[in-house]
């Protein structure tokens, strides 16, 4: 041991109770001497404060002296010094931060994102996936929510700290396409006095003979349902979820003959969409909840995401992790389990970062590297793929604001 390291242990030996009890001082210990944010190769005695406040502010007892008996000395600022023991997966409490594990009481676990806002009342809510805190649609408005999550050791009625307050449906292969409403056309105008008249029929006949002249033709729906109808018995033969649906008057009937199932045109055409995998919970008490993310801090704004933009996100599974944006507006199929055993969903206008999340993770809010812009709401993903829906249209369906 060098004489001056002995000289070090010697003085932090005699000085240490005596640092230790002025105010602010939270340890003390042996290190290099610190010269306007430069570290030097000189060995000091280290006074660690939460922070550092100007001389003029400190009581005179208060203050480290720049030596002891001819010991340099220095002071480091360290921040709040908290246990780390409690992870995302563990109960928090009193305050419940987003970035940890939560989950309808029926669902393994899932991450709560962020606490949120209704644009129309104000009140506090919390956000995360429909998978998450309303079971793939298979919960009941009300349904508790538990933190940390069933997988979690988290307990009913125990660790209920929220009820289910709403949720986007999922809609799922094999389900009806809704199609968006037409307007009926508008009606024809009266004629004008100039116009001529209808010329009625001489010979009217609402039910014409079939077994002479010409059969009338049938309309491209009557062929279109014959069609469907026959690929949807054979498609039933063979065990398939997916079904043909009729999606005008004018289609053709030629392709739809093709019955080999989702490699169709057709049977892609019957597969509905969706935007967001979201939900919300009411909690039952809102003091209980932080509006900060583990990790991360309070959200300040949002923005689109765009590739090669930088991400992070803290997650109940895999902590806080970054990656990076390398597709946008992707259409992706995405595997859930439900009551009614697997089923796939197809989502639209997704954005595809690098491998940063595994099972868990969902309901991750996705951040900004570097700052706390949100940017998205983790919902899917694979070994090498994280897939989230920008954060602004998960704002606008939900209703809600940070």
């Amino acid at each position: 041991m060098s004489s001056l390291l002995g000289q070090l242990l010697e003085a932090q030996r005699r000085f240490q109770l005596m640092l230790l009890a002025k105010a602010g001082v939270i340890g003390v210990g042996l290190g290099y001497r610190d010269f306007k944010g430069e570290r030097t190769d000189e060995l000091c005695l280290v006074a660690l404060v939460e922070e550092k406040k100007p001389v003029e502010t400190l009581r005179r007892e208060d203050l480290v002296p720049r030596d002891l008996e001819g010991i340099k000395t220095d002071v480091l600022e360290t921040g709040p010094i908290r246990a780390q023991n409690i992870g995302p997966r563990d109960r928090w409490r009193p305050l419940i931060p987003g970035g940890v594990s939560i989950g309808h009481y029926k669902v393994t676990a899932g991450t709560l994102g962020v606490l949120v806002r209704d644009k129309v009342t104000g009140e506090p809510l919390l956000l995360s996936n429909n998978h998450v805190l309303a079971n793939s649609n298979d919960a009941l408005i009300g349904d508790p929510i538990l933190q940390p999550a069933a997988l979690d050791r988290g307990l009913n009625p125990a660790d209920v700290v929220a009820r289910l307050e709403r949720f986007r449906e999922l809609r799922y292969v094999g389900d009806p396409v809704v199609p968006p409403p037409v307007s009926p056309p508008p009606p024809p105008p009266p004629p004008l006095p100039h116009d001529p008249l209808p010329i009625p029929d001489p010979n009217p006949n609402p039910n014409p003979n079939p077994g002479t002249g010409t059969p009338p033709r049938s309309s491209g729906c009557d062929i279109a349902d014959l069609v469907a109808t026959f690929g949807n018995v054979l498609a039933r033969l063979n065990g398939s979820e997916k079904r043909l649906a009729v999606q005008s008057a004018t289609a053709e009937a030629a392709p739809l003959l093709n019955t080999t199932g989702p490699t169709t045109v057709e049977a892609q055409m019957a597969i509905p969409d969706n935007s967001v995998d979201c939900a919300l919970a009411r909690p039952i008490n809102p003091a209980m909840f932080s509006s900060d993310i583990r990790n991360i801090g309070r959200i300040t704004g949002t923005r689109l995401p765009a590739l090669g933009m930088r991400v992070r996100k803290t997650g109940r599974t895999t902590d806080t992790t970054e990656g990076v944006v390398n597709l946008v507006n992707a259409t992706v199929d995405v595997g859930y389990s439900t009551a009614r055993g697997p089923r796939t969903a197809r989502f639209v206008g997704q954005v595809i970062a690098s491998g940063m999340s595994q099972g868990g993770d969902s309901g991750s809010l996705i951040v900004m590297s570097g700052s706390q812009i949100a940017v998205g709401l983790l919902f899917a993903g694979s070994g090498v793929s994280t897939i989230f829906t920008p954060i602004d249209r998960v704002l606008d369906e939900m209703n809600i604001m940070f």
